[in-house]
């Protein structure tokens, strides 16, 4: 599975596979091996290429707090697509023209407005499903919906334009 970790203005993507503490983790074209183990609540043992540590995991206001001996990360990890979804065309934005595209690959499987329609910021657009997710796009300003160039059933590529909004 994929995930994008937050780290101050950084954005990675970590791809984690694996189970029962023993995960293999892409990070920046790197492979990690690693042996997890929770051993009390919030503390883990980690054994990274061979070299042992311990790692105290907290929440904070929905981010993760990760000390690792005398350093302190906070973290924020978010699933991939919804990431995805979240800062690339999970809403049309702007007040004029608003073209909204589809963030990632997927299945149209409802469209909420018709050509002529009016929206207002945060009305639901269309729905999309992506890797089993249904999610939806939402309008970010308020506008007139001038074109619809897809329909429910119909599949979609990342970067198609779904409808545009005047």
């Amino acid at each position: 599975m994929k995930f994008a970790a937050t780290l101050g203005d950084a954005v990675e993507i970590v791809e984690v596979t694996g189970e029962r503490g023993r995960y293999r983790v892409t990070l920046g074209g790197e492979v990690w091996e690693v042996d997890a183990r929770l051993t009390a609540q919030g503390i883990y043992s980690l054994l990274i290429a061979g070299v042992s540590h311990v790692a105290d995991v907290t929440d904070r206001d929905g981010a993760c707090v990760v000390d690792v001996g005398d350093e302190t990360y906070v973290i924020r990890v978010e699933e991939q697509t919804r990431y995805v979804i979240r800062t690339r065309g999970g809403a049309a934005g702007g007040r004029a023209h608003q073209t909204l595209v589809a963030p990632l690959p997927g299945k149209i499987t409802h469209v909420a407005v018709r050509p002529g329609d009016t929206v207002a910021a945060g009305d639901t657009l269309l729905v999309i499903e992506a890797m089993k997710m249904e999610n939806e796009l939402r309008a970010g300003a308020p506008g007139t919906v001038a074109e619809v160039r897809v329909r429910a059933g119909q599949t979609v590529n990342a970067g198609d334009v779904l409808l545009i909004i005047d």
